[in-house]
């Protein structure tokens, strides 16, 4: 993935744009649609599946666990579509997995192979050995899977299968990543009594994450309970069934689409936007509204209209940290001060994103203050330099954004895109060349 190269930003500069963007599947979606619908009982066709690094990453490692997943395409309405065909079978062990960087992978996967028999070995790339995988490993423990990790309760491990697992009553710490409770739900309905988890801790950051986890547990047919003042989720034990789904576009990755519009002004509009959604980047449209743009649906999906003005903005962003590098890039370009809070949690995600933001924009001649949870962004001036990404796909996005207004910025690996994106530059080149 690393690739030291830097790819010169594509400058547009304040000319209005008029264009349509077909976004790729959500990932989040997809990964949550592999891990369910390898549990059914009868084989599911997923539709417009993204095809990426990390979904690729979780296609392998259930392929190496016994699942059959078979890529296929069909046309419909005229137009060829990809599918992929998931058979479900026993599991296997005596496998590898391999992670990479990819936070669905390395949380959905152990709790998923843990009903396979034998042993399966979880590694990954160097940053996913300092990312939080404990309160997984802890609940599996407890649940009474075996597990090697060497008492550093992270990658890489290994864990021994027994072909079942009893499931109960249990609590976790998910304060660091809404991933650990998704991860215990979505194999709960193949434990032998099912799964009730007490979130205890801090404040659950991504709830959207969660409501997608139990609204996609529901589709695919399992029984679900939410206490929301309790914090507690329940799943019964029972078959799930498979699914004909279209995967939706990933609106978190239309962030920086919609940002061209804001930036240098103009229409964008972004195909197949769902007039209901669980994801957390629906909720760009009243985040960027509130920053100067306006927003209409219509026949060819969302579309945003920006003046090449944006106002700064005072926000809470705890449910939609992913948001965050594409909001903080915004801010940088803006006609007045912006406040980001409640985002703590990003210190662990592909890199400590806050230091991150901090370090590039202001090396770029901005003016942002980092504290523990929150970004507070001063705009001033930019001027050309190199906007390294830390091998973090959003940051590199966040890049690409301050490029278009900002003569001279070159992005370090731009090639980090293809976790979530497979071909970033190739899209973006076509929509402003």
């Amino acid at each position: 993935m690393t690739n030291n190269a830097h790819w010169p930003a594509i400058y547009r500069g304040a000319t209005p744009v008029d264009i349509n963007v077909v976004i790729p599947g959500s990932k989040s979606v997809t990964n949550r649609a592999l891990i369910l619908a390898a549990q059914a009982k009868s084989p599911s066709t997923l539709r417009r599946p993204l095809v990426s690094r990390d979904s690729e990453l979780m296609v392998a490692g259930l392929t190496a666990l016994g699942i059959g997943i078979v890529e296929t395409t069909a046309v419909v309405d005229g137009n060829e579509e990809l599918q992929w065909i998931v058979t479900p079978a026993p599991m296997r062990g005596g496998v590898r997995v391999d992670v990479g960087n990819a936070g669905t992978v390395m949380r959905f996967l152990p709790p998923l192979a843990a009903l396979a028999t034998g042993e399966v070995i979880f590694d990954g790339d160097p940053r996913s050995y300092e990312r939080p995988l404990g309160p997984v490993i802890k609940a599996l423990e407890e649940l009474g899977v075996s597990i090697d990790h060497e008492d550093r309760y992270s990658l890489p491990l290994k864990l021994n299968g027994t072909g079942k697992i009893d499931g109960g009553e249990i609590t976790i710490d998910a304060s660091e990543s809404s991933q650990f409770l998704s991860a215990l739900l979505l194999v709960a309905p193949s434990f032998t009594k099912g799964i009730t988890v007490k979130h205890k801790g801090g404040l659950l950051p991504s709830m959207p994450h969660i409501e997608m986890t139990v609204d996609m547990l529901r589709q695919f047919g399992a029984t679900v309970e939410v206490d929301s003042v309790a914090q507690t989720w329940s799943v019964k034990p029972g078959a799930l069934h498979g699914l004909d789904l279209v995967i939706e576009p990933d609106l978190s990755n239309a962030s920086p689409f919609l940002s061209i519009a804001m930036v240098c002004g103009g229409r964008v509009a972004i195909a197949d936007w769902p007039i209901k959604t669980t994801q957390p980047g629906d909720q760009l449209r009243t985040i960027f509204a509130d920053m100067g743009a306006q927003f209409s649906f219509g026949d060819n999906g969302l579309t945003i209209i920006g003046t090449g003005k944006i106002h700064g903005i005072d926000v809470d962003l705890h449910d939609v940290g992913e948001l965050t590098p594409s909001i903080a890039a915004l801010a940088a370009l803006a006609d007045s001060p912006s406040h980001l809070r409640g985002i703590g949690h990003l210190r662990k995600h592909e890199t400590d994103r806050l230091a991150a933001l901090t370090r590039e924009i202001n090396a770029l001649g901005g003016k942002v203050t980092e504290e523990e949870t929150a970004l507070h962004i001063t705009p001033a001036p930019l001027h050309a330099g190199v906007f390294h990404t830390y091998d973090d796909h959003r940051l590199a996005t966040a890049g690409a954004v301050l490029g278009l207004v900002v003569e001279g910025i070159e992005v370090e690996n731009i090639a980090t895109t293809r976790k979530t994106l497979p071909d970033f530059p190739g899209l973006w080149s076509s929509l402003l060349l």
